[in-house]
Order: C-alpha cells, then sequence, then structure tokens
C-alpha cells in the first residue's frame, strides 16, 4: 500500500485535501479533522538513494491501544509526533489497506467534538421563550439498495493477512462468480492503487465498474479511472470473460483497439498490455505465427538476423547484408561500396563477414566473439498481474524462434536468449569499419577511411575476399565460346534419311552391301587423315611464324607509342616513363591497348593494377610473335 491511496480514502470519504505546510519540506504533509481543523496525520516521505525507491510513514493520531489491538508488524511507536494517541505506520508491500482505513476511521471518529452543553427552554421564561411544539414526520433514513449479486460477492471475500497468492485467490472467485453480472449505474468518485481488484472499489465504484463493462463487451468505449480499466484487463488473463485462449487475446485485442488506441488510458497500460499478452501466448502455448505477431518486432527483428549471422552460408547476400545493418550504424548504408554499386557492395560486405564467419580468431568463431552465446536466465511472466494459477503448471518448452526460447519446469519458468548486455560491438563494428576502409581503396571509391592499428586482426578476412573478386572479375572478362553438340547427332540422322528419300531400290541395296566395307575404309582413312592433318598444321605454323617475325600483322592497329610500351614491359621495365612521357594515365594506355589487341587475342593482356602496368602472363609469348621480339626479361 501506498501513501497516495490513504490520501486518495480521505479526499473520497471525508473532503480533507492533503496540506503542504513546509515549502523547505515539500515531502511531509498533514491531515487535518474536517470539524476541527486539527492534525491527525502526519504524511512523511523520503527518498532511498541505494535501493532507488521512495521510504513512505504516516504517524497517525488514532490512540496508542490501536497498536495492541491490531498488532501489525508495520505498526510502531510515532516518529515525529508526541502523545499516547499518536502511532506510527510503515507503508509497503505488506501494509494491509484495510486495516489502515479502520484506523483512518478510528482517528477521524477521536476527533470529533462530543462536549456541548443544554439548556431546555423549558427553564425560560415563557415571553424569553419563542419555541412551541411542533410534531415531527415519521423519519426513515433512505438507504442505497445494493444488489444481491454484489452482496453475495463481496461474502465470498477470504479475510486474512494480504499476501499476493490469497489477493489473487479472493480475485479470481469473485470474478468468476461475477463475470455474467451488467448494471446500469453511473461510475462516481476515484481510484488510484496499484494491483486493482473489486475489494478496493466502493459500491457505488463497484456498480459504476460493471455498467461500464458491460458497455465495453457491447463495444461502446467509454473512458473510466485507470485503476478500474485494469481490473478489465485482469479478468481476462485470468480467462474470465472469454471461452478460449485464443478468445482471451482477441479480446484484448478489441480492448486495446477500442479503448487505448481511441485515446483512453495511458501509454504506460499499452506498455503493459503488449507485454502480458507476450507473457499470455508462452503461459496457454498458442501457436507460435500468433505469438510473432504479438511479440515486440524490434525483438523479433534482432533475432531473426542473429539467426542470419550465426548461419551466413544459408542466406543470400541481401539478407546477410541486412542482418548487419541490424546491429551497425548508419555509416555502412552511406559508405560509397554501396552507394556507387549496391548489388557488388552487398556481395563483398556479406562475403566478408562469411569469411570470417568460416575461419577461427583466438579459437574462436567471430559470430561468438561479436554476439556471445545463448544464456538462460529465470523469467517471471504476469510479475505486475493480479493473476491467478490453479493449478501448478505442467513442464513445458515453448520455441519461439531459432534464438529464444521458453521452458518451464516444477512451475519456474526460464527463457533462453542471447543478451544484449554479451554483446561486444567495438569487435563488430572494427570488423565492418575495416572493410569499408579496404574496400573502398580496392574499388577506388575516394573518401577513403583511416585504418585503425586495433582492428589490424580483421585484414585476413577481408584481403582473401579482395583476392577471391579480383580473381573472378578477370575470369569474366575472358571471352567464352560455347559450342553445342547435342544437334550434331540429329544432323547426322537427317542427312541420311534424304539419302535414303534419294536412292532408288537396286542403289538401296548396293548401299546395304557396302556398308560394312565402307566402315573399315572409313576408320582407315580417318587415321590417315589425322597424321595429314598434324603434319599439314605444323607446317602451317611454321609458316605463320616466319611471315609475323619481325612484323606486325594487318590486322592489329597499334600506333608507335603502343608499340614502344608493349616492347619496353616484354623486356621487364615497368613502362612508367614512357607513360609519364606522353602524359598518360596507365589505367587509360592499358584500356586502349587491350581494345586494339582484343579481335587478335581475345582477351586483356595488359592489366593496371594501383597505376603500375603488367602483362598477362598467358599472353607474352603471343605478344612476343605479334611484335618480333624474341628475347624478354
Amino acid at each position: 500500500m501506498e501513501l497516495s491511496e490513504l490520501t486518495a480514502y480521505a479526499e473520497e470519504k471525508y473532503q480533507i485535501q492533503e496540506q503542504f505546510k513546509w515549502p523547505e519540506f515539500p515531502l511531509c504533509s498533514v491531515l487535518c479533522h474536517p470539524q476541527t481543523g486539527k492534525w491527525i496525520a502526519l504524511l512523511m516521505r523520503q527518498w532511498n538513494s541505494e535501493t532507488g525507491a521512495s521510504i513512505e510513514r504516516c504517524d497517525l493520531k488514532c490512540g496508542k491501544e490501536s497498536l495492541f489491538r491490531f498488532a501489525r508488524p508495520y505498526l510502531s511507536a510515532p516518529i515525529r509526533m508526541y502523545g499516547s494517541q499518536w502511532i506510527s505506520i510503515a507503508f509497503g508491500s505488506h501494509t494491509e489497506r484495510e486495516i489502515v482505513f479502520q484506523l483512518f476511521d478510528r482517528a477521524i471518529a477521536l476527533g470529533n467534538a462530543y462536549a456541548f452543553t443544554v439548556r431546555l427552554a423549558a427553564e425560560l421564561p415563557p415571553e424569553k421563550n419563542p419555541f412551541r411544539d411542533t410534531a415531527l414526520p415519521d423519519y426513515k433514513p433512505v438507504r442505497e439498495k445494493i444488489p444481491e449479486r454484489l452482496r453475495e460477492m463481496k461474502h465470498l471475500y477470504e479475510y486474512g493477512a494480504e499476501t499476493e497468492g490469497l489477493k489473487a485467490r479472493n480475485f479470481y472467485k469473485q470474478a468468476v462468480f461475477m463475470q455474467d453480472y451488467e448494471d446500469d449505474a453511473p461510475w462516481s468518485g476515484s481510484l488510484s492503487c496499484f494491483y486493482p481488484t473489486y475489494h478496493d472499489l466502493t459500491l457505488k465504484q463497484l456498480r459504476g465498474y460493471f455498467s461500464w463493462r458491460t458497455q465495453i463487451r457491447k463495444g461502446n468505449y467509454r473512458e473510466i479511472e485507470t485503476s478500474a480499466a485494469y481490473i478489465y484487463i485482469f479478468e481476462l488473463l485470468n480467462g474470465v470473460g472469454a471461452d478460449t485462449p485464443g478468445d482471451c487475446l482477441k479480446k484484448l485485442k478489441e480492448f486495446e483497439a477500442g479503448y487505448l488506441d481511441a485515446g483512453f488510458g495511458d501509454k504506460q497500460m499499452q506498455v503493459n498490455l503488449h507485454r502480458w499478452m507476450m507473457e499470455y501466448c508462452v503461459l496457454k502455448g498458442l501457436p507460435r505465427e500468433t505469438a510473432l505477431q504479438i511479440f515486440d518486432p524490434d525483438m523479433i527483428e534482432a533475432d531473426k538476423a542473429l539467426d542470419i549471422l550465426r548461419n551466413p552460408e544459408m542466406h543470400v547476400d541481401e539478407e546477410v547484408f541486412c542482418a548487419l545493418c541490424r546491429f551497425a550504424n548508419r555509416k555502412i548504408l552511406e559508405s560509397p561500396v554501396i552507394t556507387l554499386d549496391p548489388e557488388r557492395g552487398k556481395r563483398l560486405f556479406s562475403e566478408v563477414w562469411r569469411n570470417a564467419a568460416a575461419n577461427q580468431y583466438q579459437q574462436t568463431d567471430i559470430f561468438t566473439l561479436c554476439f556471445g552465446t545463448r544464456k538462460t536466465r529465470q523469467w517471471f511472466p504476469f510479475f505486475h498481474v493480479v493473476y491467478y494459477e490453479k493449478t501448478m503448471p505442467a513442464d513445458r518448452e515453448y520455441v519461439l524462434n531459432e534464438c529464444r526460447s521458453f521452458r518451464c519446469r516444477k512451475g519456474i519458468w526460464e527463457v533462453t536468449s542471447f543478451e544484449k548486455s554479451s554483446f561486444d560491438r567495438l569487435r563488430f563494428h572494427g570488423l565492418l569499419h575495416e572493410a569499408d576502409a579496404l574496400l573502398r581503396r580496392y574499388l577506388k571509391t575516394g573518401r577513403y577511411l583511416k585504418e585503425k592499428p586495433e582492428d589490424k586482426w580483421t585484414v585476413p578476412f577481408i584481403e582473401a575476399v579482395i583476392e577471391a573478386d579480383k580473381k573472378a572479375v578477370i575470369e569474366a572478362l575472358r571471352p567464352k565460346v560455347t559450342i553445342d553438340l547435342s544437334g550434331l547427332e540429329m544432323i547426322r540422322l537427317d542427312a541420311d534419311r534424304t539419302r535414303d528419300s534419294l536412292l532408288t531400290e537396286e542403289e538401296r541395296e548396293d548401299a546395304d552391301d557396302g556398308i560394312i566395307e565402307q566402315s573399315v575404309r572409313s576408320r582407315e582413312a580417318a587415321g590417315h587423315e589425322a597424321g595429314f592433318r598434324a603434319d599439314s598444321g605444323k607446317a602451317d605454323r611454321e609458316y605463320t611464324d616466319e611471315t609475323v617475325s619481325g612484323q606486325i600483322s594487318s590486322a592489329v592497329v597499334l600506333d608507335q607509342l603502343q608499340i614502344q610500351l608493349l616492347r619496353t614491359l616484354l623486356r621487364g621495365d615497368d613502362g612508367s616513363e614512357i607513360v609519364k612521357a606522353a602524359h598518360m594515365m596507365p589505367s587509360v594506355a592499358a584500356d586502349s591497348i587491350n581494345d586494339a589487341l582484343f579481335d587478335e587475342i581475345g582477351d586483356t593482356v595488359l592489366i593496371c593494377e594501383d597505376d603500375r602496368l603488367s602483362l598477362m602472363e598467358d599472353y607474352v609469348d603471343d605478344l612476343e610473335q605479334l611484335l618480333g621480339e624474341t628475347n624478354h626479361g
């Protein structure tokens, strides 16, 4: 119980306003008697910096004998006030509202002014007695009629030491008893308390609540005190007013849409409702597809991204890159590696993570280094709900996704998941920063990043991806010649059919007789022809070599500068002086020579890397023959 509940009770029942009399002590206040104006309660609040909670006490003028009559651990001698009529009350989770309210009623009764003097009119002279006997009508006090159902509900309440279990059991019994009750009385008064139940409401408030609930069930949403609205949520979470767990979840969603989304209640109620609906899905074992729609989308996306990064080889580049972005800052999206060529940039970043995940660093995989392992901790569902568990929950496991699961053992719940506290964000961001820096230099994007010495451990993973990409680029530039041999057999069969259709009957018989002999001759001829072609090819090559030696083929168009540059490279020089003297860029020179020789050689012969020119080893002999060079260093 809190002090705010006592002040609300005093204001509602006795119209007593809390008074703050000392500006220098804003945490202290008093409640005064409505007739005499004297103090009957001194309220004190103190902030405990060690526990982060407020300590609340009250000195109440209700008679010292109350200590012995009620004998509760939270009752003691007064803290600030003096006299035999004062006691002190400590407010907390074990403080009973009923006892405190009874003590306050006693303080009001003790403070009433009973002393007065009565003088009968008969003792006065007649001339001074203006009063005459007057017959009074019969007076019958008007009492509010209590609905019988409410009266029976109150009798169900079991009094005793107010513990969490007893309070939840009382609420559940009364809620089941009142689940079909309807009323039409308006709500009156105010209500502000934690974990509200029917027992915290006055008779008028009970009728007002059930009237409000009647309209809610018909789809007519009206505002009510927030504490009273929580009672409706607690009813549904206890299965009151719903046929099945699925129906209960449906009605909780309808309440959110019709009440909270309409602007009633407060933001904290919406946060609580979402959390309780998630916990309800697990406790009741609702389908995983239903739970995934209820659970926090941000948490679900984080779990999905973690699963992708844990098994990157099973996902495409787009998925891996999006998972990296989920835990990275926005700089990776703004990198020129991505903005200049999104598809290639995403592939390179994804390959860096795949390569790092496939290898180990410090005997641990990169995912574990960056995100740790799944951990198990105790889970407390419905921690702030008046919820009654009728039986011990059965042992079971609820798997939400590949990264998060819940388990119940002997009534104790646990959750297993990746914890943010285990994430090594510096290591993860270091890998992405170094990858961004090296990829910018490799792709020559400009706006280079400064490499960090502490992230050098990532360089081997990144350089391996860059080397593989270089080889893939060179291989993609090679011309591809594809010969489809599948149609040759069909052509031969068509030719045979055409030949047979042109033969007469006699010619067809002669052809059949000569098939075997022709087949033998064909094999012998094929052998002789193969030898002849081998000799002929050798002669052709010798002739071509003699023809090309010392001159350039007429099919090749090279200017003198390009010829000089190629011969210089064949001799082992890098040709930088020639390029510099000609005021040319090495990359431009390489492109022009490759274009000129493409028809002759059919591939890239000159490569420019970091403004240095080099020849492809596979085509050095061809260039020597083409340019008449016989020696190269």
